[in-house]
């Protein structure tokens, strides 16, 4: 059943509102994909992992969600590299979409209904910029391209509070021209200025989109006019987002065209945002060398999702810590505990608490914590031998629904393994010494174990098994 509680905080009001989709249970969600001229790092991974998590929330509580990520194939970085590299400007593009691609799979970022290229929606953005010319918000500046006038639009800069460029803010050199008629313009469509450079004709000229104009387009293809939710980063509020507001506003005339605006916080070194400009950033596919997905996906959606996270080497001691710690938890739940006292009340209480959190702004930092204060419960009545085996199942199951939305925890490493008969006679005679209190003989068979690729931990429940080759 859906939930009628969940709030979300809203970046267009600045405030938490409550969650009214347009069609009841049906959820348009876009997200703004990478621009494929570089491998992705950890920062991208941010936002992706985050909106994955999300939307795999909302299915979880029955909402039909329809989620849509556009990728930037061209755009002045693209043609730059590819000019430094000697290759075309689409085989480079391709290239690093398919490492993007590969990134999102190795993470578990599976989620996403629909990847649109900015390239195959030509069409469609050259009949956006056709209606804001002859609405009277888009002029034409000869060998240069055709602009947005920030000025007929009354309401620009709604989303950010600001209508000028700041240090931070994320923007493409064709936004910059001498002949503009306002600081602020930006541009629509980019005339071509070589022969050889790829262009698409228009009724304008021959040429290519500009940054803003492709996420319209290729939602008012998709969505409509207005849809629910817009996802990005924050470095995109302004000017992406407001120029985005200010597009598709002026074309359909209807107010909002996004009703939920959600901007994940920096992923920040030494206090600065991780980017390939600054130099501080690892590309998820080296992060993965020394990580697991697991670990990464913990790091991201611990902390709430619009505030900033300071990447360490420590942090990710305490993220293997706290994996390590619920790994445990549910390896002792399979031991089979043989108790009859029921502990429904403690376990529903759980339950509801959770998702009470991920109802309120999708609050992870305190759903986490709900979750290890249940599992410090938990452990204390498995200690005592005070819960059911079908309560140890229950809590267990519930794990991996909350793993279905997060994909923090490796199941495979905590299942049982299918032990060779030889090792299952090896434990068998291990617990055969260690109750007649035989510690020499108990250890040599535990060293022995270890020798073929198995770790037995004894625990107050019994022996836990682990496969370690």
């Amino acid at each position: 059943m859906i939930t009628n509680n969940l709030k979300i905080y809203n970046t267009l009001s600045g405030k938490k509102e409550k969650f009214k989709p347009i069609k009841g249970k049906k959820i348009n969600l876009f997200v703004c994909g990478v621009t494929v001229f570089d491998f992705s790092h950890i920062g991208h991974a941010r936002t992706y992992i985050l909106f994955d998590s999300f939307v795999k929330y909302l299915k979880q509580i029955g909402f039909n969600v329809f989620y849509l990520q556009n990728i930037t194939d061209l755009d002045d970085k693209i043609i730059t590299r590819a000019r430094e590299k000697g290759v075309e400007p689409k085989s480079l593009a391709l290239a690093f979409e398919k490492e993007y691609l590969k990134a999102m799979k190795d993470l578990g970022v599976n989620s996403v209904t629909k990847y649109a290229r900015a390239t195959s929606y030509i069409k469609e953005i050259i009949s956006q910029i056709k209606k804001l010319m002859d609405k009277g918000y888009a002029y034409k500046i000869d060998d240069d391209g055709i602009y947005y006038d920030i000025s007929k639009f009354k309401n620009y800069g709604k989303l950010s509070g600001r209508t000028v460029l700041a240090a931070e803010d994320s923007v493409s050199r064709i936004d910059y021209s001498k002949d503009k008629k306002n600081r602020g313009d930006f541009c629509l469509w980019k005339f071509r200025q070589e022969e050889a450079e790829l262009s698409w004709p228009s009724l304008f000229g021959k040429g290519r989109p500009g940054w803003h104009i492709e996420d319209t387009a290729i939602t008012e293809k998709f969505f409509g006019s207005q849809y629910d939710i817009h996802g990005g980063g924050r470095d995109l509020i302004f000017p992406h987002h407001e120029a985005e507001i200010s597009q598709m506003e002026a074309i359909s005339g209807k107010k909002p065209f996004v009703r939920y605006w959600m901007h994940t916080g920096f992923l920040t070194v030494n206090g600065q945002k991780m980017s390939k400009s600054l130099g501080n950033f690892m590309t998820i596919s080296d992060f993965l060398k020394r990580y697991s997905s697991q670990q990464l996906r913990f790091l991201l959606v611990k902390n709430l999702w619009r505030s900033p996270i300071n990447y360490s080497e420590s942090i990710m001691i305490e993220v293997r810590l706290s994996l390590e710690k619920i790994e445990e938890f549910l390896r002792k739940l399979q031991t089979n505990p043989k108790s009859k006292i029921l502990n429904s009340k403690l376990i529903k209480d759980f339950k509801i608490n959770f998702y009470k959190e991920l109802d309120d702004d999708f609050n992870t930092p305190k759903a986490f914590a709900v979750m290890f204060e249940f599992i410090k419960k938990i452990n204390e009545l498995l200690d005592k031998d005070l819960i059911s085996k079908k309560e140890a199942d229950e809590i267990y199951n519930f794990f991996e629904k909350i793993n279905n939305i997060f994909g923090i925890i490796d199941f495979k490493k905590i299942k049982k393994p299918t032990m060779p008969l030889e090792i299952k006679k090896l434990i068998n005679a291990r617990k055969k010494y260690r109750n007649e209190q035989n510690w020499q003989k108990a250890d040599e068979i535990r060293i022995e174990i270890e020798k073929q690729g198995y770790l037995v931990e004894d625990t107050k429940t019994g022996q836990i098994i682990k496969n370690i080759k």
